[in-house]
């Protein structure tokens, strides 16, 4: 029997005009059930059309066996639909003679089919899809403009990231920018509890019914107990956008540290610099009482930063009205903007060590004594900081004590906590983990900067400076 929320979601569908609906739900909350009963109703019910081709999508051929089955089980089990549905197991296809319906499951892993021309589309776990743009679902979304009343049906958990193919659908039926859209979401409110009842009724509307309520809450603690199951859990549970791989620190662990940085006093700091027109990123980090307090500067070129917000689905713009983001004139980060920077920051404030990746300092270092530094502090207060397993996994070990046992303070700046949920680890044979920009799911070159900062401070904070060095001395003209 259909529950409520079930006939709200068909009714929703059907009442009105309809070309895509996109149903969101958590795990076992039957989504496929339901497009199994729609996959039906269009190849041999009242939604029916003769001579007709019907297509399920799936990345995988296990996958896309899934509604298949379910709807080849219905046919079996129902008198009326066995008389009139042939099941042909092997190539999996369902076959409805009397009207020439035809429908398949097709996988990505398959050879994608072009010349087809389908009225109706189940696009199955589409959150899977990593990107923009998929293959499958172009070739069988392009293929249906014959067609007079086409519908396509998009049932999956939510993707992991805003840039995702799944996540650009819902973000745009949101939008409202279609009204044959039709967006049937259920999520859990991300200042809820994640842990919470309240928060996977949310995403569970089967929660105590068909859904195991007990398995749920199980699940729902042991992703308590141990943060490296929290992001699969947020993303499959609580139909989150999460990165199901786990990340290097979950929301919830860097939410910890969301107090108000407190600066003063002796400074380090961890500079990322970006090939060209990337971000660059500078983490600045004070001491005191064990308490590690963070202030991040970043800079994105003005030309173009409304064009870099679209691509990287990110508002920079808005960022930099805020006050978050700095820009550098011109299509890319000048070198000789962020040398007069720091010029000035160690003129103003205690800085005694900048960690910094190698590659791209030879190309500041002709700026910054351009600015006025001199060799002296250039080689005093920089500090090279590889980027290898050796040095960045026992600064990730640290860095995730301090998180773990909120010891950090960062005020989640939106630009450094962006940075924080992208960031990926990855680990050799030994064990050793190093951030991984080529694996993570978008920008992390704040998680980098905070990082080195950290590992900088542990470092030197607390030791005497044998030989103090005037700042006056060895600056020599700090140019405007």
């Amino acid at each position: 029997m259909l529950r409520p929320w079930q006939k709200a979601i068909i009714k929703g569908i059907y009442d009105t005009p309809t070309r895509r609906a996109i149903i969101s739900v958590g795990r076992k909350n039957a989504k496929t059930a339901i497009s199994a009963m729609l996959l039906l109703l269009h190849l041999c019910g009242a939604e029916a059309r003769a001579n007709s081709q019907l297509f399920s999508t799936a990345l995988s051929r296990d996958q896309a066996a899934i509604i298949f089955n379910l709807a080849a089980k219905m046919v079996r089990q129902s008198a009326s639909l066995f008389e009139f549905v042939t099941v042909r197991e092997t190539i999996k296809e369902l076959a409805c003679p009397g009207l020439g319906t035809l429908y398949k499951a097709l996988s990505a892993d398959a050879a994608t089919s072009f010349g087809l021309s389908p009225v109706f589309i189940v696009h199955d776990e589409l959150g899977q899809v990593k990107g923009p743009r998929h293959q499958l679902y172009e070739a069988l979304e392009t293929a249906t403009g014959a067609q007079e009343a086409p519908l396509s049906i998009v049932i999956s958990t939510q993707a992991a990231t805003d840039a995702d193919l799944l996540s650009i659908l819902i973000d745009d039926a949101k939008g409202g920018h279609d009204p044959k859209t039709k967006l049937f979401l259920y999520t859990a409110d991300e200042s809820l509890d994640p842990f919470s009842e309240e928060a996977i009724r949310q995403a569970n509307p089967a929660f105590g019914d068909f859904q195991n309520a007990e398995e749920t809450m199980a699940m729902a603690e042991s992703a308590r107990r141990m943060p490296a199951r929290e992001a699969e859990y947020r993303n499959l549970i609580l139909n989150q956008r999460v990165e199901a791989s786990a990340p290097f620190v979950t929301r919830s662990v860097w939410n910890l540290g969301g107090d108000t940085a407190d600066m003063g006093g002796i400074l380090y700091g961890g500079l990322d610099l970006s090939e060209v027109n990337d971000l660059t990123a500078l983490v600045l980090v004070s001491v005191n009482r064990g308490m590690f307090h963070a202030k991040p500067t970043f800079w994105l070129p003005e030309d173009g930063l409304a064009e870099r917000a679209r691509q990287d689905r990110v508002p920079y713009d808005l960022w930099h009205k805020q006050g978050h983001l700095q820009v550098t004139p011109g299509k890319s980060v000048e070198y000789e903007y962020i040398a007069k920077f720091l010029a000035k920051l160690f003129q103003e404030q205690d800085v005694r060590k900048i960690a910094f990746d190698r590659y791209n300092m030879r190309h500041l270092r002709p700026w910054l004594k351009q600015a006025g530094l001199s060799d002296a502090l250039i080689d005093d207060r920089f500090q090279d900081f590889g980027q290898g397993f050796v040095s960045m996994s026992p600064a990730l070990r640290h860095m995730e004590s301090l998180l773990l046992n909120a010891k950090i303070r960062h005020g989640n700046h939106p630009i450094l906590t962006m940075c924080a949920a992208n960031a990926v680890v990855k680990s050799d044979e030994a064990g050793n983990r190093k951030l991984d920009k080529r694996r993570s799911r978008g920008r992390i070159d704040g998680m980098v900067a905070l990082t080195m900062a950290c590992a900088i401070a542990d470092e030197h904070h607390g030791q005497r400076q044998i030989f103090p060095v005037s700042r006056h001395s060895i600056i020599t003209d700090i140019r405007a």
